[in-house]
């Protein structure tokens, strides 16, 4: 290995603490296997009211309390706590940005935990937790090589670092990932003056006169990567779906790169997986029987393991392809099989699903809401795993299924066009059912 790094990450999820994406699964795995490699890895998130400093041992740093954060004309205060997360070969360190007004009091990380609704005020939500990491930074002692931002919630990050503190950090370097370009933070004009940062930097944010947080990203960062390299070339050639920023990635293609996810071997691992009462101890056909028990049994199903069981676990929403299921409804439990979805999201497709679930209610099953324990037993029991997206910058359920032994039946975009092969007769490397429409 070459020069050990000092790395922060930034992310606005983080299992096991709070996980609404694959950017919690990530924010997880990835910081891990950088520490194994030797680096110096440590990782900032904020602290939703879900967030149990008992259970995760959250602890008070001293000289990180009631740090003044500037919001346009008014000063609000972010203490960081500290915890680890941690695998059997690694410990990261783990800052966590705490405040009770934007956070803290908080069930939800970007919606209302019980309309659903997205938060009115997540502009100046995250305005503040961007503009608290680099004020953290700046009180540390420790001066990161790399500052690694996720996602539109870290997005101010690189612009805040390179117009505040220039001098401070002349040899960071600044790495935007994009794990989901349908999200860009795009907010009223006026939000822009709680940044702080001078009114002629605007212009660097400023799409289709609307404040955009992935603009300043992309126009800030050293470097640029993305999930896959399929997806990488669609949101370069997509102007709808990318709400036309693909015009700036063009500009930054020599510091643009699509780079293949990994996948936490670790928290889904079928050997030790703590959510599981039955794990695999090289006996697939069992494992599969009595993870496939228990989830029939969870969702109201009778115990008959003949009948083909699909599961799905999506962000619900036109990118996850939920329409798809909908409308094809009809031809679709016209078939002998089940149907199994968890998941969280869109208020009118939720209505129109639970409509599907209440016609064919011996066939399809819901649960709206996120949840660990039943997402790993959903991939334990299921026969099949069902991705039908729209777009796809990854899909990390994929690796999952592959560990679980359960098939994926996936569209053919983004990630999935990198890593999924269509089940054929004679090709023994095939490991999904793919299809293109």
């Amino acid at each position: 290995m070459g020069k050990s790094l000092n790395i922060l990450f930034v992310a606005s999820e983080l299992y096991p603490f709070a996980k609404e994406s694959g950017i919690g699964d990530v924010a997880f795995a990835l910081p891990l296997a950088l520490r194994e490699l030797g680096h110096d890895v440590r990782i900032i998130f904020p602290k939703y009211g879900v967030v149990s400093e008992r259970k995760h041992k959250i602890h008070d740093v001293s000289r990180l309390r009631d740090i003044p954060v500037p919001i346009g004309d008014e000063i609000e205060y972010a203490t960081i706590k500290s915890s680890i997360i941690s695998n059997s070969k690694a410990k990261v360190q783990t800052y966590v940005v705490t405040n009770d007004y934007y956070f803290d009091s908080r069930k939800g990380i970007y919606h209302d935990h019980i309309t659903w609704k997205e938060y009115p005020d997540n502009a100046e939500r995250f305005i503040f937790f961007n503009r608290a990491v680099v004020e953290t930074c700046t009180m540390l002692g420790w001066t990161p090589n790399i500052i690694h931002c996720n996602d539109w919630q870290s997005a101010l990050i690189p612009a805040m670092i390179r117009e505040f503190y220039a001098s401070k950090f002349k040899r960071t370097k600044i790495v935007f990932t994009i794990h989901n370009f349908y999200r860009q933070g795009v907010y009223d004009l006026k939000e822009f003056e709680k940044t702080g940062l001078k009114p002629v930097t605007l212009t660097n944010f400023k799409h289709k006169n609307k404040f955009n947080f992935v603009k300043g990203a992309l126009n800030y960062s050293h470097f640029i990567t993305t999930v896959s390299k399929t997806y990488a070339s669609e949101i370069m050639k997509d102007r709808e779906y990318s709400n036309g920023l693909n015009a700036v990635l063009k500009e930054k293609k020599k510091i643009f790169k699509g780079i293949l996810n990994g996948g936490d071997n670790y928290s889904w691992n079928p050997n030790k997986d703590e959510y599981l009462a039955h794990l695999m101890k090289g006996n697939l056909h069992e494992f599969k029987e009595n993870n496939k028990k228990d989830l029939l049994g969870k969702f109201g199903f009778d115990g008959d393991l003949s009948i083909p069981l699909i599961g799905m676990i999506p962000r619900i929403g036109y990118q996850k392809g939920t329409q798809l299921l909908i409308d094809a409804a009809e031809s679709l439990f016209a078939e002998n099989f089940r149907l199994i979805l968890l998941g969280e999201g869109d208020e009118e497709l939720k209505k129109l699903l639970k409509q599907v679930s209440n016609k064919f209610k011996d066939k399809f099953k819901l649960k709206f809401e996120f949840n660990e324990e039943l997402s790993h037993l959903i991939e334990a029991g299921s026969d099949f795993f069902l991705m039908p997206s729209q777009y796809e910058p990854f899909g990390l359920n994929f690796y999952y299924s592959l560990a679980y032994g359960t098939i994926p039946i996936v569209r053919k975009t983004g990630g999935f066009a990198d890593i999924a092969i269509n089940i054929e007769k004679d090709n023994i490397k095939s490991n999904a059912i793919v299809f293109n429409n």
